[in-house]
């Protein structure tokens, strides 16, 4: 979370879904204004997360498209530009998981 709030990443969100989905224990969905910043915040998830805990994500989609995923097995971090994240709505969809964090 601190590597996403570093490179000023938006409206960072960490639900718990360990109760709800069987394919992750935890989302986290963060906003990025420009393709350039979606590219650097995954890339940096990505770096800390191999530096820190010898994890390995797996990065899908394109900053162009307004949607990122990086894979971390137990943790899905979804980065998001403004209006696709509007639009997707995720936090509705999953509205059932429990909030462990908001950063705005």
């Amino acid at each position: 979370m601190d590597v996403l709030e570093n490179k000023k990443g938006e409206d960072i969100l960490l639900l718990d879904l360990r109760d709800l989905a069987p394919f992750t224990d935890f989302f986290v969905i963060c906003s990025g204004t420009s393709d350039r910043m979606l590219r650097a915040l995954a890339d940096a998830a990505i770096e800390a997360a191999n530096l820190q805990y010898h994890i390995q994500g797996r990065l899908e989609g394109l900053p162009e498209d307004g949607w990122l995923l990086v894979d971390f097995g137990d943790v899905i971090l979804h980065l998001f530009s403004p209006e696709r994240r509007a639009y997707y709505r995720l936090e509705d969809l999953w509205s059932k998981g429990k909030v462990l964090l908001r950063l705005q």
